[in-house]
């Protein structure tokens, strides 16, 4: 991951460890890259409901994605994702 891209992921993961309507639109985001099957997917039309910030982070990650040659996972975050996972998914962290 460039550094632009790790940059704007973890303002990402900062906004999903939240309380708001935002973070979790933005933990939905980065679930959905982690394991949409498991974790749900993510609606385009969130991008409306978040700050414009916000959603230039997420399109600078769906971009960076979008280039990549083979899938890539932030597996150096599994700690941190698997928080954003209980915290909102707390359904999917049982299984």
């Amino acid at each position: 991951m460039d550094d632009e891209t790790r940059f704007a992921f973890e303002k990402l993961l900062n906004v999903a460890h939240g309380e708001s309507g935002q973070s979790g639109r933005v933990a939905g985001f980065l679930l959905a890259w982690w394991n949409a099957e498991a974790n749900g997917g993510f609606d385009l039309a969130d991008l409306f409901t978040v700050d414009r910030e916000i959603a230039g982070d997420m399109t600078t990650v769906f971009a960076y994605l979008a280039r990549c040659e083979i899938a890539e996972y932030p597996t150096d975050y599994r700690g941190e994702i698997e928080q954003i996972i209980a915290r909102w998914r707390p359904s999917a962290s049982a299984e």
